[in-house]
């Protein structure tokens, strides 16, 4: 049970452990000291510290983003993406003097992207935007949100 619990608080900034696997392999019994309590405690002073040891690292979700637009807004719009740490993928020209451009994008920097987008085209962008995969946090970034998740942390306690 210290082990599930862990599992589910996780050990760096209270998201929930991923793809792990524990077993007990040797346990002692005693009849005065031990309990339910003491082996879920020991438990989970062990596997925080196996977690720990192993360096863990957050994970965020990627999205595939298609942005539409006039081709006289693609360098406004190459650099604001930069400034969200997307990877520019393809750069596309289409009839009608307009733009596609396509990246990979963190959630997180684009959770306002339309009206951002809005304000860059003057209203005249348009954007797709779907789940591709989840990739490892930079580690400024990891270190920015472990250290809020802190803060929080000691202000509920």
């Amino acid at each position: 049970k210290g082990c599930k619990e862990l599992l589910e608080r996780g050990a760096l900034a209270g998201y929930r452990i991923q793809d792990v696997a524990a077993e007990v392999h040797f346990g002692k019994y005693h009849d005065v000291d031990s309990s339910e309590a003491a082996f879920k405690t020991a438990a989970r002073i062990a596997f925080k510290n196996a977690v720990l040891a192993a360096h863990p690292v957050l994970l965020e979700p990627i999205v595939h983003l298609e942005v539409t637009c006039p081709s006289k807004y693609t360098g406004a719009i190459l650099g604001d993406l930069n400034t969200k740490r997307a990877r520019i993928e393809n750069q596309d020209s289409l009839p009608g003097d307009l733009a596609v451009i396509k990246a990979k994008v963190p959630l997180a920097e684009v959770t306002r992207y339309a009206a951002q987008l809005g304000s860059i085209t003057q209203g005249q962008g348009s954007y797709t935007m779907e789940f591709s995969h989840y990739d490892v946090v930079p580690g400024n970034v990891q270190q920015q949100i472990v250290s809020k998740a802190k803060v929080a942390h000691e202000e509920e306690d």
